[in-house]
């Protein structure tokens, strides 16, 4: 039996050094993911949100409507974003999720609560998330208590007793219940197919690269454009079945309600779909081998998972990480099956978060094609 030899172990280990040398990606990958974790984990995940945007309704113009729109703001809990007159505009914010709470003041408020008669004010919260808006919830309830004692002094302190002088509803509206599942088991619909979407294709292509097929296709009269298309089809239709499959578990297993339409969301399902195979499809372009697939499939799952609302929530983040949020189609894909399934939204208020995927769809595409056609270069 040879003895250990320090010369051959070092000899080994520059060889290691020197491969990881060439294999850029992988070694760029080694450094960028946790670097990518601790700066997404460590700024942009935020359990307590604040800033959440808010529409009041203002039956009138007062002293007192004031103070409640001034304490919600200094509470940092609640954004202003608009005043508006009409209920109906307000619950159709809410619907597309352009605001997160909608405030109503009734009309006679300040008359009401200088009788003393503990006029409502109503809180309606957007409430698919039950963790986006706890805090805030806590908040103003708070506020609805003591947000009146620096003007009801002298006569008027009689208003001030043990119970607060307005009575405040809140009405927690698409999730009533703050039942986790509801939020998070559509939500997988997103997740599932964005993880098997970009990995399953980019590491398919990438396979036969590997074993030499590709080669026979690359001598084929096939254009770029007509090879890319062909190869989606397939994994178009397993993404089809995977939404059929999460779909009928949620509804039956899990009792998850269906307002909406489920034909509505199978249709948009598509567009999502073929954004995240276009990607699998550009990584391939890149990617020398199956890990390096994977790896860059994993480089984009990651701030899609931690970016996207799925499990943080999206507007506790900072403004740089929304914004990255933003690009990412798992974020308006989330809203929009929520927005369906849990809001009833009809094909108008769909489009405000599918062209989005669409325009990430065209692009995407576009650089898989222009890849591939410098592969057949």
């Amino acid at each position: 039996m040879k003895r250990f030899s320090f010369r051959r172990f070092l000899s080994v280990v520059v060889k290691e050094f020197i491969q990881m040398r060439r294999d850029r990606l992988t070694f760029g990958m080694m450094i960028g993911i946790p670097v990518m974790q601790l700066v997404l984990f460590g700024f942009a995940i935020n359990f307590d949100p604040k800033g959440l945007p808010v529409a009041i309704v203002s039956g009138e113009e007062s002293v007192f409507s004031r103070d409640i729109t001034s304490a919600m703001r200094n509470s940092e809990y609640f954004d202003i974003r608009r005043t508006v007159r009409s209920e109906a505009e307000a619950k159709h914010m809410l619907e597309l999720g352009d605001v997160q709470f909608v405030l109503s003041i009734p009309e006679n408020f300040r008359r009401d609560l200088l009788r003393g008669e503990r006029p409502a004010i109503l809180l309606e919260a957007d409430a698919t998330d039950p963790v986006a808006t706890g805090s805030a919830i806590s908040a103003i309830q708070v506020i609805s208590q003591q947000v009146f004692d620096r003007d009801l002094k002298g006569a008027l302190s009689r208003l001030r007793p043990r119970a607060a002088p307005v009575e405040l509803r809140i009405h927690k509206l698409y999730n009533p219940e703050g039942i986790t599942k509801y939020n998070i088991v559509p939500g997988l619909l997103g997740v599932v197919l964005t993880m098997t979407m970009v990995l399953i294709t980019g590491v398919a292509i990438t396979r036969e690269v590997e074993r030499g097929t590709m080669e026979n296709l690359l001598s084929t009269p096939v254009r770029p454009g007509e090879v890319i298309t062909g190869k989606m089809i397939p994994y178009i239709i397993i993404g089809y079945t995977q939404i059929l499959l999460i779909l009928l578990i949620a509804r039956f297993l899990f009792r998850i309600p269906m307002v909406g339409s489920v034909p509505l969301l199978l249709l948009v399902s598509s567009v999502f779909v073929m954004a995240n195979l276009s990607v699998g499809i550009t990584f391939s372009t890149f990617a020398r081998r199956q890990m390096q697939a994977m790896q860059m499939a994993f480089f984009f799952f990651l701030p899609s998972i931690l970016l996207s609302g799925f499990m943080f929530p999206f507007r506790g983040m900072p403004e740089w990480a929304q914004w990255i949020g933003s690009i990412l189609p798992l974020t308006h894909f989330l809203r929009l099956v929520r927005g369906i399934l849990l809001k009833g939204n009809d094909l108008s208020e769909v489009l405000t978060h599918l062209w989005p995927i669409a325009l990430f769809m065209v692009v995407a595409l576009t650089v898989a094609v222009k890849r591939y056609r410098k592969t057949l270069d």
